[in-house]
Parts: structure tokens; C-alpha cells; sequence
């Protein structure tokens, strides 16, 4: 296993499942491209994920494939779960990174919900 995928584990596993480890994972520099906005930064991506889970009770992350590593690409496919007050809320998507220096400096982000 190579230090990126080890990197994008870290990224599902710890960053997703609520960690404050943005820090540890991306650069100061990072930019994470969501369809509505673009994210800069530790701090800020890490703001994104703590908002997603104030939204979402109990939110879990599984790893369905990957992590593909390709030179400095890291992609992944994953799906999540997490509780509402309407009921289960599912998602799904696909993650593209790009590493350098051994942290991700950038990202795409393509998901899907039933929320």
C-alpha cells in the first residue's frame, strides 16, 4: 500500500467521520472543488464537514472502491449514512484528488443523496 492511499483511508476514516484532522491531511493552500463553490483551505474544509455533521446524526462513511492511485491522482468511490428527523439520509460519490509533498492540495468533489 503507498503512503496515498494510506492518505485518502485517513481522508474517509478520520476527516469524514468527523476528526478535526484537515489540517494534517491538506495543505495550507488546498482547494476542494464542490459543485456550488470552491473550498480553500484546512479550516475551511474542515468547517464543511463539521456543518455536514451537525445536518446528519450518526453519519458513517464506507470506502466501496479504491483508492485508484495514478502519479498524483487519488480517486475513490464511497457511500455514507447518516439520520435526519425525516428518517435515513444515503448518499454516494466520488472523490479525485491530487498530493503532493505526502498532504491533497486539491479535490473534486461528484455526490449524489436522497436528502
Amino acid at each position: 500500500m503507498t503512503a496515498a492511499h494510506d492518505l485518502y483511508r485517513r481522508w474517509i476514516d478520520e476527516l469524514w467521520s468527523g476528526r478535526p484532522v484537515a489540517a494534517e491531511l491538506v495543505t495550507e493552500d488546498f482547494v476542494g472543488h464542490w459543485p456550488d463553490r470552491d473550498i480553500r483551505g484546512p479550516a475551511e474544509l474542515q468547517a464543511v464537514i463539521d456543518e455536514t455533521h451537525r445536518m446528519l446524526d450518526g453519519l458513517t462513511f464506507t470506502i466501496e472502491a479504491g483508492p485508484l492511485v495514478d502519479g498524483d491522482l487519488v480517486a475513490g468511490r464511497w457511500t455514507g449514512q447518516g439520520r435526519t428527523a425525516e428518517g435515513v439520509a444515503n448518499f454516494s460519490g466520488n472523490d479525485i484528488l491530487r498530493v503532493s509533498d505526502g498532504r491533497f492540495v486539491e479535490y473534486w468533489n461528484a455526490a449524489s443523496s436522497d436528502i
